[in-house]
């Protein structure tokens, strides 16, 4: 049995705001096995990022968080600050969306990744700044002895995310977590970058969450997807029944809307997000979905394991076959 080195229980996030609380993750559980790939989807405002930046203690503190998370067997809600600091980046990194943020625009490449590496290895300032070329030049960027004097400024968009990425992965982490790596890259770019995101899977045998709106790049490199909406899970499974068995009527919508051979028009999803300041009765959807009951009103559902795939749909068993062409 693969070992799990992520374990997400009833997560919840709430924060205060001058209008209310804002209800942001309602109850979250998911798995993330050594070595494999988990996709993470859902539209803006859905939680994506929120679970994540919760799993690793970079939530403002007016957020309230609570369930559990753990990490390699250790829990890391209500963690001391002092403690995450030796899990991000060791144990535990992320691939933000915006590389020129997340690069400190006055410090050259090698050095930024040198000073990842010196915090959490004993390695002198030579070897380390030995191993962020040999970083550089596993991500792919030519001429990495080079390119590690120079400053971020001085790289274009997807060679910047690939820095972010030879960051991430200095310490050979347990989990790497890429919070939409592609977005504002054009689609040749992207792919590059998958492809980086998968080869370093390959070599270090990390666990990778990606999060993306995007079930295109979903289909292409992920093993399982884990759904989301109005920040709860709505369906679980492997990429290979979810794509090709959709259960619940957010995903069958989702998969509706993507272009493909043989569509002559997109099929949108009505209406939008509900505000989750005050989130609907029952299941969050159902403003939403064509195949709404009564009962979809008022009961709040919870996954249920249908074939290869968890659905929660209290109507899942009532609803016509998916017919879904991607």
């Amino acid at each position: 049995m693969t070992e799990k080195v992520l374990e997400i229980r009833d997560l919840r996030v709430t924060f205060d705001t001058p209008s209310g609380l804002l209800e942001a993750v309602r109850g979250v559980d998911l798995d993330v096995s050594a070595g494999e790939l988990l996709g993470v989807v859902g539209e803006s405002g859905s939680g994506k990022s929120v679970t994540f930046l919760a799993t690793m203690g970079l939530l403002p503190a007016r957020a309230r968080v609570t369930g559990s998370v753990l990490l390699a067997g250790e829990q890391l809600i209500g963690a001391s600050n002092k403690y995450m600091r030796t899990v991000r980046g060791r144990l535990l990194s992320m691939i933000f969306q915006d590389p020129l943020s997340a690069l400190n625009p006055v410090h050259r490449i090698g050095n930024q990744i040198a000073e990842m590496l010196q915090s959490h290895q004993d390695l002198s300032k030579r070897d380390a700044e030995k191993r962020a070329i040999e970083l550089l030049d596993i991500v792919g960027i030519p001429q990495p002895s080079e390119r590690a004097t120079q400053f971020p400024h001085e790289f274009s968009g997807g060679m910047r995310q690939r820095v972010v990425i030879a960051i991430a992965i200095a310490n050979n982490p347990k989990v790497l977590i890429a919070d939409e790596p592609t977005t504002a890259l054009d689609v040749t770019v992207q792919a590059q970058i998958l492809e980086v995101i998968e080869r370093v899977q390959e070599r270090f045998g990390t666990a990778v969450v990606l999060i993306t709106h995007d079930l295109g790049v979903i289909a292409r490199v992920a093993d399982r997807v884990n759904v989301m909406y109005a920040g709860r899970n709505v369906e679980q499974g492997t990429i290979d029944s979810l794509f090709d068995h959709p259960s619940h009527p957010y995903t069958r919508g989702l998969l509706a809307s993507l272009p493909g051979p043989g569509k002559q028009r997109l099929k949108p999803i009505t209406g939008f997000p509900p505000n989750m300041l005050n989130p609907p009765k029952g299941c969050a959807f159902h403003t939403r979905c064509e195949y709404a009951a009564e009962v979809c009103k008022l009961d709040l559902p919870e996954l249920q394991t249908f074939g290869d795939l968890q659905t929660a749909c209290v109507r899942v068993k009532e609803l016509p076959k998916a017919e879904i062409r991607v």
